[in-house]
């Protein structure tokens, strides 16, 4: 009997070459828990949340007996956190997301790590809600904690269209007015936008005492222009164009590129944000890690 090695599945070239968004994030998850010494689950306390009809594989002990004599119908009690933590995921579905040197978009990176981190939430009882946006909020589902909350995310997933151009402080500050309880707020994005509109909305996050993640993803091209010979660029969300040549600007834009990383880097440390710069060639497990090592502080 042959044995998978679902570490596989942490290559982001791997995990695109599955069928659906659900196996993506259980092998991912999995993948990633084979090399743990403990599991990353912990312990919750519990409320009722809702019905759901009794079903093959539901424990008897679930069934609300007295809706059974109301309704001669067997009902399972679903329960959702009391006290576990409530996370929104924030992704940035803009053009600019489409880009890919190789053979994984940033945005088809996003979603297989929102995938990935809604099943390993979910699994851990934590509620999860997501948040889609280009210029504007597309898509919002509340967070919850029950079974059948993974499916609305992951089908959510499975049929993303890219967006128009991004505004990202505008979506950031939507948000952290709406988001009245405390939790964890991750944002997943190029970053493709000005400076101090995106540090504006963190920060907003930051004065309602949210924390906060942001996965700063990029294509590894965009860091090294490896380009060389006389190109024209497009950019993807405005649709303007310049012919160039690649050598005589690689510095000047490689200087550039590493400023605005450093410059969120250096301004989400002194707003204790959580800044990691992910690259799409990269395993997902680095992510995961940083986002489990969050939530262990957090309790």
């Amino acid at each position: 009997m042959t044995t998978i090695d679902k570490r596989k599945y942490l290559q982001p070239e791997m995990a695109a070459k599955l069928d659906n968004m659900l196996l993506r994030a259980r092998l991912v998850v999995e993948g990633y828990i084979i090399g743990l010494h403990k599991s990353p689950y912990h312990g919750f306390s519990v409320e009722f949340a809702e019905h759901r009809a009794y079903g093959p594989g539901d424990e008897i002990r679930h069934i609300d007996w007295k809706l059974y004599g109301k309704t001669d119908r067997y009902y399972i009690k679903e329960y959702e956190e009391e006290t576990n933590l409530r996370s929104y995921v924030i992704v940035d579905i803009s053009k600019s997301m489409t880009y890919s040197s190789k053979k994984i978009t940033k945005l088809e990176y996003a979603s297989f790590l929102t995938a990935a981190l809604s099943y390993l939430m979910l699994h851990q009882k934590d509620g999860i809600g997501l948040i889609l946006f280009d210029q504007k909020i597309q898509s919002f589902i509340p967070p919850r904690s029950t079974s059948n909350h993974l499916n609305t995310i992951l089908s959510q997933l499975d049929k993303i269209q890219p967006g128009e151009d991004t505004k990202i402080g505008d979506v950031l500050h939507e948000m952290a007015d709406r988001i009245k309880k405390r939790g964890l707020v991750i944002l997943i994005s190029d970053l493709f936008d000005d400076f101090d509109s995106v540090m504006s909305g963190l920060k907003h996050f930051r004065y309602n005492k949210q924390e906060v993640i942001v996965f700063h993803i990029m294509d590894r091209q965009e860091l090294q222009f490896n380009f060389n010979t006389r190109t024209r660029f497009k950019d993807m969300e405005s649709n303007e164009m310049i012919t160039t040549e690649p050598w005589q600007i690689r510095k000047s834009y490689e200087d550039l590129v590493l400023e605005f990383q450093n410059k969120y880097r250096k301004d989400c440390r002194n707003r204790l944000i959580d800044y990691i710069p992910l690259f799409t060639d990269q395993n997902l497990d680095k992510a995961i890690s940083q986002y489990l090592r969050k939530r262990e502080k957090l309790g």
